[in-house]
């Protein structure tokens, strides 16, 4: 195995195409297909599934073409730095559902760090995604949380993956409304006096299981429930339909203002919230950075 082979089907994967990687890569075609079909011998793994309407991945080429990408990266900040003498920046990414708290550690970890020798990426997306992105190498870290409900489900998929999870806190599930909600001043809300009022749930998009929801409780029958794709559309959904959603109750003002609040919900689910890792992959001085961050919110978390 080769570091042009690497880089051959690094190509062939982003084109999904045999012409179009040649072309970018001013070979042939025959003589890449040549190379990618030795490396899939040499390997034993067939990592391009081909039929008339192209070529695309296989599960084991997704997980081959990660590992690959790291290697050509790693490769290249040496070839910069020792060969070409540059100066090139150091990356950090991070997937995370949707956590106010955990954007908010990021932004306290780039503000240390700065952004003139490091490149930073920030992907708030669906749970799925979330995993799939570690277990790509699009993002180092991923920030999701387990329950009685989902664990058993995603744990087997964190196993499959190659992928470990750690418990960064625990907390109860809270209400999260804007302060101009009538339920807004009790001290503690039963679910069934929320049944007037819509419940706003993140859309999961093709994994739409009850395993994958953001939101704790996903399998009571809510009478009125409203999904969005964002946060800004769910902040509007609270103030201008008296909409609510459940959270962990870390609530951080600093991002999202002073206009919403979180009351307890009377249940005793309890959600853990935590990271997920490549297993054996080293964690990165900015992802250690951005960990210390985030753990600085196991303190705020109500119970």
């Amino acid at each position: 195995m080769t570091l042009t082979q690497l880089k051959y089907a690094i190509t062939v994967a982003n084109a999904n195409s045999m012409n179009e990687a040649a072309r970018n890569l001013f070979i042939s075609q025959p003589s890449l297909s040549t190379a990618i079909k030795d490396l899939e011998e040499e390997i034993g793994v067939e990592l391009f599934r081909r039929t008339n309407r192209g070529i695309s991945l296989t599960p084991e080429g997704e997980e081959f073409i990660g590992y690959a990408r790291q290697v050509v990266e790693q490769y290249q900040l040496i070839e910069s730095k020792y060969v070409a003498k540059e100066k090139i920046k150091k990356k950090f990414s991070v997937s995370m559902q949707h956590y106010t708290f955990a954007v908010n550690a990021f932004v306290e970890m780039v503000k240390q760090f700065g952004m003139d020798e490091y490149e930073f990426a920030v992907y708030e997306t669906r749970t799925y995604d979330v995993i799939e992105d570690v277990k790509n190498f699009r993002s180092e870290i991923g920030i999701l949380y387990l329950n009685d409900f989902n664990q058993k489900v995603l744990t087997k998929l964190f196993h499959e993956f190659n992928l470990e999870f750690h418990e960064i806190l625990k907390c109860s599930i809270y209400v999260y409304m804007w302060k101009g909600h009538p339920l807004a001043g009790k001290k503690e809300i039963a679910i069934e006096e929320l049944d007037e009022y819509p419940c706003l749930s993140f859309e999961q998009g093709n994994y739409n299981s009850f395993y994958f929801a953001e939101e704790v409780l996903s399998t009571y029958e809510y009478k009125r429930l409203i999904k969005a794709n964002d946060r800004a559309t769910l902040l509007n959904l609270m103030v201008g339909l008296n909409g609510y959603t459940m959270c962990s109750g870390i609530i951080c003002e600093e991002l999202n203002g002073s206009d919403y609040c979180a009351v307890k919900l009377k249940s005793d689910e309890v959600m853990t919230i935590g990271y997920l890792v490549r297993k054996g992959v080293a964690i990165s001085a900015l992802g250690q950075k951005y960990l210390e961050e985030i753990a600085k919110y196991k303190d705020k978390a109500l119970s």
